[in-house]
């Protein structure tokens, strides 16, 4: 009685628009074989970042994680829900011992005059039934009833993927973050030198109170900005936490300012891309359940027949129950057959039809906002690159001009308003860089997440990591000044 089962019909592009080396890789709609594939989770994309800290956080997501916990056993009770689905498939056979002690009224009609007031019926019988599932009800919720357990199976990988994107942006903003603060504690060392010396010149009259103000402001507003981030470091620690199951007052992640890997990004990936997303899989799982229950609606417009019988011993008295002449026995087929419900039944039809045409908009959604997702990110990382490129050029000019700038002002050639422009040029441009670093993971997260993870992202060779390049053209503020000015 269920229609044959046709998902609705997907795009298919040969290649991401924003990734002009995606190859030849056709895309495929997901299917019933393919998605055995998400019941393995994807490989461990996350250590392409190459910090191993961030490895064993991630493992802590399927021990200590209450959301995944909480996935988990909702994945259960589908499983459950399946298995009684399945029980209607076989014969149901009950034993109904009883033992009564009856009574009978004196003015119950027909009553013989030879019969007792009180008497014993002792009873030792069964039952079995089975329904012919002639129409397919009973075959139909099962399918059903299977593919709803196939979707929260990849409802939970679904999950474990959020989880796992999730720890790794907020690592990865972690670490941004511990970059910035040693950006920010040498710099501030840098500002408290050049406070130092502007105060020193002042009493040697070379400086003016202007001077010293701005130099004691640099140093002010750099403080501040250490103190503030570390707040926004703490809280980036206390989520982290929470992802990975303990308290944020027991936890804590040691700071280190060296930059995270930048993984390479995967090509040729939109003929997996369904078939890797849990979210897509689950959507399509749930349009076959919605499509079995169009047939277990329409099997309500048949007889439904049950086989069964029922039989065993009966006696007004224990002693001598199982006996031949005691053998009671009914055999035979039973039919229902509802002639009026008042429209119930085409009511049913309907909606079970209309459940298959949201399930089915749903899936194209989600299919959809899948190419979506990883168009965002390839594009977000494509050009960032260029603004990374851009920026890290930015950095060294604006260090040569604040080392030009101090230079020239200790040889009383400028002012130090001079000095505290491009010193605060400098400081600014340095930390866009790191925002953009920063940036640029995040986007690398969201890009794992968008293709469903998997293990195409690779740890760049040594040699190839533009990060620890770009890095080095982004130190810190330095200062090596004597009292003399040379």
């Amino acid at each position: 009685m269920a229609p044959a089962y046709r998902p609705p019909v997907l795009p298919t592009p040969v290649a991401y628009k924003e990734m002009p080396t995606a190859g030849d890789a056709i895309w495929k709609p997901v299917d019933t074989a393919t998605t055995a594939l998400t019941a393995a989770l994807t490989a461990d994309w996350w250590t392409g970042f190459g910090d191993p800290l961030l490895d064993r956080l991630e493992a802590r997501i399927d021990s200590d994680n209450p959301t995944l916990a909480g996935a988990l056993a909702r994945y259960d009770m589908a499983r459950a829900t399946l298995a009684g689905a399945r029980s209607g498939l076989f014969p149901r056979v009950e034993l109904t011992p009883s033992l009564l002690r009856n009574r009978q009224s004196d003015e119950r009609p027909l009553r013989g005059g030879s019969q007792p007031d009180f008497y014993t019926a002792a009873t030792l019988g069964g039952d079995i039934s089975y329904e012919a599932d002639l129409w397919g009800r009973v075959r139909n919720s099962v399918a059903s009833g299977r593919a709803l357990a196939e979707a929260s199976r990849d409802d939970l990988a679904a999950v474990k993927l959020a989880l796992q994107g999730q720890l790794a942006a907020d690592f990865v903003r972690l670490r941004g973050q511990d970059q910035q603060l040693a950006l920010l504690s040498q710099t501030i060392d840098a500002f408290a030198r050049a406070d130092a010396l502007t105060r020193d010149r002042f009493r040697g009259g070379i400086a003016t109170g202007m001077d010293v103000g701005r130099a004691g402001a640099l140093l002010g507003e750099a403080r501040a900005q250490y103190a503030a981030l570390q707040a926004d470091r703490a809280v980036t620690e206390h989520a982290i936490a929470s992802l990975v199951g303990q308290p944020a007052s027991i936890f804590s992640i040691p700071r280190r300012d060296i930059p995270l890997h930048l993984p390479s990004v995967p090509v040729g990936v939109p003929s997996a891309l369904l078939a890797k997303r849990p979210d897509v899989a689950a959507a399509e799982r749930r349009m076959a359940a919605a499509n079995a229950r169009i047939g277990v609606a329409e099997a309500a417009f048949f007889p439904q027949i049950t086989l069964g019988g029922t039989g065993g011993f009966q006696s007004t008295a224990l002693a001598g129950l199982v006996a031949a002449p005691n053998i009671f026995w009914a055999i035979g087929p039973g039919a229902i057959l509802n002639l009026f419900d008042g429209g119930k039944r085409r009511a049913d039809v309907a909606a079970a039809r209309a459940d298959w045409d949201a399930a089915a908009a749903d899936y194209r959604a989600r299919a959809l906002g899948a190419f979506q997702d990883v168009e965002d990110a390839l594009a977000t990382l494509h050009h960032l690159d260029e603004a990374q490129a851009a920026q890290d050029q930015a950095v060294r000019s604006a260090a040569s001009t604040s080392a030009i700038a101090l230079d020239r002002y200790i040889k009383g050639a400028a002012t130090y308003l001079d000095v505290a422009t491009a010193q605060e040029n400098l400081l600014r441009d340095q930390q866009s860089a790191l925002s953009l670093e920063t940036q640029r993971l995040t986007a690398t997260v969201a890009l794992a997440r968008a293709l469903g993870g998997g293990s195409a992202f690779a740890r760049p060779a040594p040699g190839c990591d533009l990060i620890q390049r770009a890095a080095s053209a982004r130190r810190p503020l330095s200062f090596s000044i004597n009292p003399s000015g040379r």
